[in-house]
Order: structure tokens, then sequence, then C-alpha cells
């Protein structure tokens, strides 16, 4: 088979961003599977990209931002002669969309309803998610769209509930990690070293909590079900980024959580902080698929994850993670406190590590070849 000419359409890299270690780390991988890939973003920086095409208009606001880039990127894949075009952008014309952030609509949902009236009605006025909205209906009802990559069965639904879309144009391919950079074996050569810099003694157990966007990915609710589980050899470590920090950190100082309760900012490397933690966590209120679980599961370490996250699709409740109702903070409590009897088992880890082997990159990389060779 001819070497399938793909351009990869995403915006920006940034270091912490899932789609971003996406696109970083499916490229290579693409490389070895037989397509010939061509990345066009605003910026080289980060990628490792063999071949680039650089789309950087001017813009000022998110909107702007958003418009000008799909405007730009449109016309830039229109001028070579690629077989595919996968964007991982709402920019209507596309052959192939992956759907990594899931679909805005759902989102703004399930904002709505769990929001007091001003923040209904700031959602209702703000013009970006207006625009957003009916860039991601265009796409997905637009002639051109040949298939979307699902990363989980969640958005697969989501999106045949919502838009006027075949149904056999949607392609569930779940996430790819990769086996090697992220293994138990990492984990055991960094623990040591991460606890005491940590500073934390060898009976804490330390919960894990990696994403930006805090809100969404459910960090009150985890910090709620610290108080609740009222053990203070638990811990809660949080990686990652969000301009409501503050609120969050108060939170913690108001539940007497006092210094369990860690906020160690954004890591281009989040591998020490596995290694240092014994369980992951991540009770999102809507989440497509975080890399992030799989990472976790990758190095042998067990994941309490949402019912509204894509990884509930994979993780086997009791083997290696647990599933719990992103709303019930009592029952996270209870699971965080299981968790801590099923950690001294050696299993654990065994069993974690097992769910994340059936999801190599190499396997995605493949599946994702497979399938441009059809279209």
């Amino acid at each position: 088979m001819k070497r399938v000419k793909l351009a990869v359409v995403r915006q920006r890299y940034n270091p912490y961003g899932g789609a971003e270690r996406f696109v970083s780390r499916a490229l290579p991988a693409l490389e070895r599977a037989g397509v010939e890939a061509t990345l066009i973003s605003r910026n080289a920086t980060g990628w490792g990209a063999r071949r680039m095409l650089r789309v950087d208009p001017f813009h000022v606001g998110n909107l702007w931002r958003d418009w000008s880039f799909a405007r730009a990127a449109r016309a830039a894949w229109r001028r070579e002669a690629f077989d595919v075009v996968q964007s991982h952008e709402r920019i209507p014309g596309c052959d192939v969309y992956r759907a990594g952030d899931g679909v805005h609509r759902r989102w703004l949902e399930l904002r709505r309803a769990a929001a007091g009236p001003l923040e209904r009605l700031g959602i209702v006025l703000n013009p970006y998610h207006r625009y957003v909205c009916r860039a991601e209906k265009r796409m997905f009802e637009h002639a051109r769209l040949r298939a979307v990559i699902c990363n989980s069965r969640m958005v697969q639904d989501q999106i045949k509930r919502g838009f006027r879309i075949a149904p056999e144009k949607l392609h569930v391919i779940y996430n790819g990690v990769d086996l090697e950079q992220f293994h138990p074996r990492r984990r055991e050569s960094l623990r040591g070293a991460a606890r005491t810099e940590l500073g934390c003694s060898p009976r804490d157990t330390l919960f894990l909590f990696v994403g930006s966007g805090f809100a969404r990915k459910g960090l009150g609710a985890a910090i709620d079900a610290l108080a609740q589980a009222a053990n203070d050899s638990f811990w809660l470590l949080v990686v990652g980024q969000d301009r409501e920090e503050r609120r969050f950190t108060e939170q913690a100082r108001r539940a007497g959580l006092g210094n369990r309760v860690r906020f160690l900012g954004a890591r281009e490397d989040v591998r020490p902080y596995y290694a240092a933690a014994d369980c992951f966590i991540l009770p999102s209120r809507y989440d497509p698929f975080p890399n992030t679980v799989l990472e976790a599961l990758a190095m042998g370490l067990p994941a309490i994850v949402s019912s509204r996250c894509g990884a509930a699709e994979v993780v086997q409740h009791g083997k290696g993670g647990w599933i719990c109702d992103p709303d019930d903070v009592p029952g996270i409590a209870r699971l965080m406190h299981e968790a801590d009897r099923a950690l001294r088992s050696p299993d654990a880890i065994a069993a974690a590590r097992a769910t994340a082997e059936r999801f190599g990159i190499d396997a995605m990389a493949a599946k994702l070849a497979e399938l441009y060779g059809a279209l």
C-alpha cells in the first residue's frame, strides 16, 4: 500500500495538555506504521514533528484566535496534496476529526446543571461558547467529513445523539500509551527520591490528581473526599495549572487539611509523581479520555476514575482501579479507604499494568493507519 499522506491539525503546543502529548507521541508511531504525517500548527516548538506547516495569523482573544486559525489551516491544507486531513480542532471541512476534547455542547449542559444563576447566565451570553457550538455542529454535519475518531464509547454516543451524522463514520480508537516510558520499573527507580522530596513518611498514602481545569476534573470532590476520609496519613498531590487555583487552596485550608494537599503546579514530566503516589484519582465531571489515567496505570499505579470519564470503560472496578460517581463525595472517601487496603497487595500494581498493556501507542497507531488506508 502506498504511504498515506496525512495532515494533522492542532493549533498550539502545551507541554501539559493531554491532546498535545497525544499528537507529539502519535506522530513517530504513525511514521513507523507507514504514514507520512505533516503537522499544521501555530508553533513548531515541542512537537518533534519531522514535517510541519506553520500557520500563525494575528489574533486578539480566544474567539478570534480559533476562527483565524481555522481559516488559515484550511487554506494551508488545500494548497497541499494530502490524502487525509485529520483535525484536532473543530474545523468544518476536515476529512477526519479526532474528538479528543469531547463534545463541547455536552460539557456546557453538565456545567449549567451544576451552576448557579449567574454562572448559567454567563455561559449563555459568552460568544466563545456560541462560536464553538456552531463550529462543532457544522463540522460534524459537514459533507466532507468521512470519519470521527472517538477516544471512548461515551464520546461516540454523545456525538451520535447530538448531531446528524451517519453512525458508520464514528470509530472508537482508545488513546495509546508508551509502555516503556511509563513502566513500573521507572516507578521503582524514582519512588524513593520523589517521596523524600515531598517529605512524606513510608506509612503515608499519596493520592495523585493530574490535570488542568480543576473544576471539570473534579478536584473539589477529591479535596472534600480527603477530608471525609478522616485519615491523617492520606495526602493529595495536585499536578496541573488553573487560574482558579486559589479557590481550591482555600477549600483545602477550610477543610483543615493543612499540608496534606500539595499544589505542585504544571510539570512536563509527571513520572516522578506517578512514582511517589500510591493511587491516582480523577473524579471528573466530564472527561472524554485523559491520557494521564493510562500513564498512571502503565506505571503500575491503580486509579479511581469517574463514571463520566471515558477511562471508566477500560478500568475494571476493584481490579487495578475503581469507578466513582463524580458527585458522591462519601462514596469517593470510601473508595480511598478501599484503595488504601488494596495497595498493600502487589496484585494491585500488576492489575493496573495489565490494564494499560492493552493500549500501547504502536497498537493505536496501527489502528489509525488502517483507518486512513480505508479512507
